[in-house]
């Protein structure tokens, strides 16, 4: 509706030519350069305005807006200033003023017969954020002319998974359930050598399988908008299967034993900040801080038995920690760019652990031994792309890795010490799938895939953020 006001134009500038020329025959040279002058301010004034009404239908046809009508067809601009529908409403027609007279204050008013002739929209893209053009002569994947870019509702999903909650909603309640599967495989020697060359003894090949189901509920709320809340309370399962060989003396015989626990995870809150709006030329950014607590059973302290009273080589724990047993602080920053119908996205934080002392973290059943524990500091990095292939669905890849060095321990009036084995790199591929069912529930499953073996072999998992 807006771009009728680019014939309507025209037409005036057609009927206009005998008098211009007449109009502008007996003015100065200087007066002539005034009035172009004025002339060219009104338009730009004007292609800002219809700039901002396409933009404006533009949204509202997204559900990003308030419906209304807009500017009738036909009128020849729209004004800064909304109407009672939200949306521009039209300029009153172009000021006539005579040949070198002043303009009036505050304005930028046209001489008569001068053409007001607005230019057709750019080959290849559309003010506001309308799709690019389809002729062949428009590049793939061009930004968006508005200042801040209008996402589809698929692309903002994406927004709202790899990026950070969406700031102009006020509360959005996230449920999710997800299924961590590992397969651990350990050679285990019990023997000695002999000529420091022959192993006496038994060989056996020990096997952990374990599943990690953790169900949470996130609430995020919206301070302002740039800056939002939440907290996360996870409730976990855990149940491991331990199969070792060994049983009544023969090393390939196998034996296994079961263990599960399920019980609240660790608790965690944090709070972000969103720095720069995503602009044609600026991406989105956004910063977080998390705090996580220890509301989780500890790892430490827990005892290792003989569950085979025929295999001496099987020992399981008693029960599963279902947390880390350490506060901890995590200090992110995450990027974001939408190249329609491509999202790029990218993130990197540092995790601080900190030391906490221990009344007994030894495994041996009937010893105790108290220390300090300092978890070694976590550098995660990643980034991927998602590709909105309608108005309700994307598709997401990405890749990330966390980078843990050696953790420490220090018994009671000694200095730290490292534990052997303890530094770990966890690298994994991340497939993602969002579906937008209305305006306030989307679906978003995943699927990872681990690449190193600090990494879990799979999670699965799929989430449910319904934004009131």
């Amino acid at each position: 509706m807006a771009l009728a006001a680019i014939p309507a134009a025209a037409m005036l500038w057609a009927l206009s030519q005998s008098a211009s020329a007449q109009a502008l025959a007996g003015q100065s040279v200087e007066d002539r350069l005034n009035t172009l002058m004025r002339v060219v301010d009104e338009q730009q004034r004007q292609i800002h305005s219809l700039e901002r009404q396409v933009t404006q239908l533009e949204m509202a046809q997204r559900g990003r807006g308030m419906p209304g009508a807009g500017a009738p067809a036909g009128s020849d601009a729209v004004a800064e200033q909304p109407g009672a529908d939200n949306l521009p409403v039209p300029l009153p027609p172009l000021a006539q003023i005579t040949p070198g007279a002043p303009a009036p204050a505050g304005t930028t008013g046209t001489a008569t017969g001068v053409p007001v002739n607005p230019p057709p929209p750019d080959t290849g893209s559309a003010a506001g954020g309308l799709p690019p053009a389809t002729d062949g002569s428009g590049a793939v994947g061009q930004t968006q002319r508005a200042a801040e870019p209008v996402r589809t509702q698929a692309e903002q999903a994406v927004v709202q998974r790899e990026h950070a909650p969406l700031f102009d909603h006020k509360l959005t309640m996230d449920f999710g359930i997800s299924d961590t599967y590992y397969d651990r495989r350990q050679l285990q020697l019990s023997g000695f050598l002999a000529l420091d060359a022959i192993f006496l003894g038994n060989i056996n090949l020990g096997q952990t399988k374990s599943h990690q189901v953790m169900a949470d509920l996130d609430t995020r709320y919206g301070l302002t908008d740039r800056i939002s809340v939440d907290v996360d309370v996870p409730y976990v399962y855990r149940r491991s299967n331990f199969i070792v060989g060994g049983a009544g003396g023969a090393a390939s015989t196998l034996s296994d034993a079961t263990v599960s626990s399920h019980a609240l995870g660790d608790v965690n809150f944090g709070i972000y900040y969103q720095f720069l709006r995503e602009t044609n030329s600026m991406p989105d950014v956004v910063g977080s801080l998390r705090f996580k607590a220890p509301t989780g059973t500890s790892p430490f302290g827990q005892k290792v038995v003989q569950v085979d009273a025929d295999n001496t080589n099987l020992v399981a724990p008693t029960r599963l920690p279902t947390g880390t047993g350490f506060w901890n602080i995590t200090a992110g920053l995450s990027v974001l760019k939408t190249y329609d119908p491509v999202v790029l996205f990218g993130s990197v934080s540092y995790t601080y652990n900190i030391a906490r002392s221990f009344a007994d973290i030894s495994s041996v059943q009937g010893q105790t031994e108290p220390a300090t524990v300092k978890l070694g500091d976590i550098v995660q990095f990643g980034g991927g792309v998602a590709l909105a292939f309608s108005d309700k669905d994307s598709a997401s890849v990405s890749f990330t890795m966390a980078l843990e060095p050696e953790s420490q321990t220090r018994a009671p009036g000694g200095s730290y010490t490292k534990v052997p084995g303890s530094e770990t790199t966890a690298a994994a591929m991340n497939f993602g799938l969002n579906h937008v069912v209305n305006k306030h529930l989307t679906i978003n499953g995943s699927v990872s895939i681990g690449l190193t073996p600090d990494a879990p072999n799979f999670v699965v998992g799929v989430r449910f953020p319904y934004t009131f």
